[in-house]
């Protein structure tokens, strides 16, 4: 037993309150070197003749990356107060583990013990419920339609021209309304645009004015119209705010330019001396090192005042339901605890989605974000299903790690996409192989999480890396894939529909064959089998004794004890049972 290996801590993604009266508990172990943990808990205060009363329950082996072992039990303590430590078995040795490390024998003391004090309620992650159903889409307003002509910028182009950094094709707020019949068809409730306030380029992403939306898109009535058709609709709503720095126009910073120390506006920045640019060096911090976007000090009072009255305007006066947040993860935490709580005494259950590409666990404890964009998940699946250079096995390691690194409460609202505004078009990276398209859209809207579509992609739209993904709708649908189109509105109405497909059930691997992708969702009457072959080979599966009978819910097609997969292809079996859920 390798007992460097073993790794608990009574937080996080360890142990957690799932909801007001279930706690969750984790602990990890060198892959394959555990046979058997048990988890011995028991309330504090509960003693019986000098002895603590404690229980036993054996864990579950709920997945495994490429080192590690993942356990899990999930327990209803009656007096939401718990101690607990784990008995480790291998197939040679077994050991007591607690907060005080590693023993022979069960230890006697208390205190030994893993310690989660209290269930507080007011600790519970809780996202808001409407996300767990909600299939996002993606919109960059400037390249979705053309609306209204007489908004366009001076220089416009005609609509499906190539795209550049610099140039406008005219996409506007109306345009987004007049195209929500082709939305509510494709079976989407949440539209995500990106920014949308006054600013200098095509992107928006260096705001000169956040209480004012671009003239470009449309007036604030046009913005109220568009939220009011979506809500009839049930499609909710989400803009993209940018925060952690603004554009050069924005006032106080051409204040700064204009005044240097003598600014009242110095202290919004993050300025290390005057002049603000020395022999070509800049002396303030930007994003990245663009000189047109200075980093905005959200640590200033007079900047968090501001930033948040903004973010409670559009909650208040338009009722959005939903903030993304750029670069996130270089603002702040307390800007970002003060935000959620100031956002949420105006609408509670706004949806707060951080831009933070990699493990945020920091941000995702109830206290900040509800989700992050999830590309840990995105780059699983691009390099299996699309750049196919993971094999099976290294494909599953790298989703159960990203499944086992946060709390299932997390992972229920996590924002999963395939592509954005920021990356290259799948299909591109698919190297235009629309049945590999296809298996991305299957997994992605069969995962557990909130899914999001980025335009254009469900109709086979390609291009590299900004600009080439940014490039404007195409609506001639004799220039659409029509065929790829249906599937993902088939795709998306199973996971209406089959509660099961989407959020509900538990999610896991299974192993059927070397090479098909399978997995299953269960919950406690029901399940689904789903397998997928990447292969350009037929092959054939063995189906698992429940399934005898079965249905594919895609093609109709009954099936035996023995199905073939054809290459590309893949099978989607539903059944009834009885059976208890494996958490």
């Amino acid at each position: 037993m390798l007992k460097e290996a073993i790794y608990h801590r009574p937080k996080n993604n360890f142990a957690y309150a799932y909801d007001e009266q279930t706690i969750h508990i984790r602990i990890r172990a060198k892959k394959g070197d555990l046979t058997k943990v048990e988890l011995i808990y028991g309330d504090p205060y509960v003693w019986k003749n000098g002895t603590w009363q404690r229980d036993i329950m054996t864990m579950h082996l709920a997945g495994s990356d490429g080192l590690f072992d993942y356990w899990f039990a999930e327990i209803k303590p009656p007096f939401r107060r718990l101690r607990y430590g784990f008995k480790c078995m291998s197939e040679i040795e077994e050991t007591y583990y607690t907060e005080r490390g590693f023993q022979e024998k069960e230890p006697s003391r208390i205190d030994s013990y893993f310690c989660f004090p209290f269930l507080n309620a007011v600790d519970v992650f809780k996202a808001p419920e409407w996300v767990k159903n909600t299939i996002w889409y993606q919109i960059f307003p400037e390249r979705f339609e053309n609306g209204d002509p007489q908004l366009n910028p001076l220089g416009t182009l005609p609509w499906g021209g190539k795209p550049s950094p610099q140039n406008y094709f005219g996409g506007d707020i109306q345009g987004i309304i007049n195209r929500l019949d082709y939305l509510d068809e494709l079976g989407i409730n949440g539209i995500y645009l990106t920014p949308i306030f006054k600013a200098e380029t095509n992107h928006k992403y260096d705001t000169t004015d956040y209480m004012e939306l671009d003239p470009q898109f449309g007036d604030k009535k046009s913005f109220a119209e568009l939220v009011e058709q979506c809500h009839k609709r049930g499609i909710r709503v989400m803009l993209d705010a940018v925060f952690n720095h603004s554009g050069a126009s924005f006032a106080p910073f051409k204040d700064v330019i204009k005044n240097g120390e003598r600014s009242d506006y110095k202290d919004w920045f993050h300025i290390r001396k005057f002049p603000l640019i020395e022999e070509g060096q800049l002396n303030y911090d930007t994003f990245a090192f663009a000189e047109v976007m200075p980093k905005l000090n959200t640590e200033n009072p007079e900047v968090k005042d501001y930033l948040i009255k903004v973010a409670k305007y559009w909650v208040e006066e338009f009722g959005i339901d939903g903030w993304r947040l750029d670069v996130a993860n270089e603002v702040d935490h307390q800007f970002w605890r003060e935000f959620r709580q100031a956002v949420h005494s105006i609408k509670p259950d706004v949806y707060i989605l951080g831009e933070i590409w990699h493990d945020a666990m920091p941000w995702l404890q109830g206290d900040q974000f509800d989700a992050v964009m999830n590309y840990r998940f995105t780059n699983a699946v691009l390099d299996f299903f699309a750049k196919e250079k993971t094999t099976k096995s290294e494909f599953e390691q790298e989703i159960t790690h990203v499944l086992q690194s946060y709390p299932e409460s997390v992972n229920e609202v996590a924002f999963n996409l395939l592509g954005s505004h920021d990356t290259e078009r799948i299909l591109s990276i698919a190297e235009d192989n629309k049945e590999n398209l296809l298996h991305m859209f299957l997994f992605q809207l069969s995962f557990p999480g909130s899914p999001c579509i980025y335009y254009g992609d469900e109709i086979g739209m390609t291009g590299g890396n900004d600009p080439g993904c940014r490039k404007c709708m195409i609506w001639e649908e004799g220039r659409q894939d029509r065929g790829l189109l249906k599937n993902v509105q088939e795709l998306i109405k199973l996971r209406k529909q089959v509660p099961l497909f989407g959020n509900d059930g538990a999610f896991q691997w299974t192993n059927l064959h070397p090479d098909i992708i399978s997995y299953t969702k269960t919950s406690s009457d029901e399940q689904l089998l789903i397998m997928i072959n990447r292969g350009t080979e037929p092959l054939k599966v063995t189906v698992p004794n429940d399934f005898y009978g079965q249905r594919d819910i895609w093609d109709q097609e009954q099936l035996s004890d023995h199905t073939t997969i054809e290459g590309k292809g893949f099978k989607l079996l539903y059944r009834k049972t009885k059976m208890v859920p494996v958490n």
